[in-house]
């Protein structure tokens, strides 16, 4: 049995005195595969909450996870989370059984101020599929973007403060905790294989590794959030600035005379943008853009010294969705990114844009639910269709199965999975 972390073992502690409101879900999932043809994941998730009050204005909420997955596909072996802080490790026994704190805070009203402490996640944005302010919190791609959202999302931990100035509210962000993306490695099933995000090196060259360079310091490496929200005249809106290290490390080369050695590294970014949502009778129309400063982008140029260089990155996202239909919901978004300072060598276009849409219908007074939802690159040529049946047989238990298809070149965001369509089923029993 194995400890890379021990922030979890008070959980168990106080999740055993009855005192405590305690509450969860087991789910067991199975997934198959037709690039094995054999199934791909065979899971069982515990998760345990526990809520208590400290006193009149405070409360705490813990919460959980024990996940065992026998197949141990997604991330080969045990993990070595070289992405994480040691406050936010996960704890393995063998291959296959990993046990973690999703979540551990107190919330507390101090005069006008709410205050959030400790393991959270926050939100923030309007967008459904592909995000522009929502970089806070890291997030899980053990299953590229097929998990459910809020599950992939990295709990961090934080400081999150609302107060009141004027008729807006100001929150103010701080997070110390230095755990960036859990991208699987080399191996694993959704290993990221595009030359998007992997470069594209020579053949019959040695190829060595340096330890990755991650920010380790709680203080001068911390991130730092701020954002304004009002309403007016019918809108929701934002102000948002952000002060973080991208997720993603940025992955250079460089050449010796007969080998090539590949370093990665964690690079700050200021992060500036807003949000808006407002609703017109049945439909409801949102968005989000943001600016970011030193964003990192694979070359195609051998004779480039690290190949990889530097831009602005402009985006935006804007979303509809229309509720006209009794028991229907159809959205759609359109994604756009365009680089301010682009270099003719770049793997990816200037401008990247992508488009999603989502049908779902409700039946038998709401116990059933059918969705349907595609993802598509317009640069690429490829997308992801999924579709699911969602049933709630009781209050206590719901049950999903679901179809995963990805097609396009495998030099794509989602063409890079072009064999990896799967079939799913799940159990979730609520307690």
């Amino acid at each position: 049995m194995t400890y890379r972390s021990l922030p979890f073992l008070p959980f168990f502690f106080v999740s055993t005195v009855s005192a405590f409101d305690y509450s969860g879900s087991i789910e067991a999932s199975l997934a198959y595969s037709n690039s094995i043809d054999a199934l791909e994941k065979t899971e069982l998730i515990y998760k345990p909450r526990v809520e208590f009050q400290l006193s009149d204005n405070s409360d705490v909420t813990i919460v959980g996870r024990v996940r065992a997955d026998f197949e141990d596909i997604y991330e080969p072996g045990e993990p070595k989370d070289a992405n994480r802080s040691s406050a936010s490790g996960r704890g393995f026994i063998g291959d296959d059984v990993e046990i973690e704190v999703l979540e551990a805070f107190i919330d507390m009203q101090l005069g006008n101020t709410w205050l959030r402490l400790g393991k959270q996640k926050i939100v923030w944005g309007q967008a459904d599929a592909i995000k522009v302010l929502d970089v806070l919190n890291p997030q899980s791609f053990r299953e590229f973007i097929l998990d459910d959202f809020n599950d992939r999302r990295t709990a961090l931990w934080s400081v999150n403060a609302e107060m009141p100035v004027g008729d807006s509210t100001l929150q103010i962000v701080w997070i110390p905790d230095t755990t960036y993306f859990d991208l699987p490695k080399s191996g694993g099933h959704f290993a990221l294989t595009s030359p998007r995000f992997v470069p594209t090196l020579p053949q019959n060259m040695s190829i060595s590794s340096v330890p990755i360079d991650k920010p380790n310091h709680a203080l001068n490496d911390s991130d730092i959030g701020l954002r304004l929200f009002t309403f007016k005249s019918g809108w929701d809106l934002t102000l948002n600035y952000a002060y973080h290290y991208s997720d993603r490390p940025v992955v250079r080369r460089s050449f010796g005379e007969k080998s090539i050695e590949i370093s990665q590294k964690y690079e700050r970014t200021h992060l500036v943008g807003g949000s808006f949502s407002n609703a017109f009778g049945a439909f409801a129309v949102r968005g989000e853009l943001g600016y970011s400063t030193n964003r990192y982008f694979l070359l195609n140029d051998n004779s480039d010294a690290d190949g990889v260089y530097s831009s602005s990155e402009f985006s935006t996202v804007f979303g509809v969705d229309y509720t006209g239909i009794s028991c229907w919901l159809i959205s759609g978004e359109i994604y756009q990114s365009t680089l301010t300072d682009y270099n003719d060598a770049s793997i990816r276009d200037k401008t990247d844009s992508t488009i999603t849409a989502s049908i779902r219908r409700n039946l038998r007074n709401e116990t059933l639910a059918l969705k349907a939802s595609y993802l598509r690159s317009i640069n690429n040529n490829d997308g992801l269709l999924r579709l699911s049946a969602n049933y709630g047989y009781s209050s206590e238990i719901e049950m999903n199965v679901g179809l995963d298809i990805f097609h396009g070149d495998k030099s794509g965001v989602f063409g890079q999975f072009a064999n990896h369509d799967r079939i799913t089923l799940s159990t979730t029993v609520s307690f």
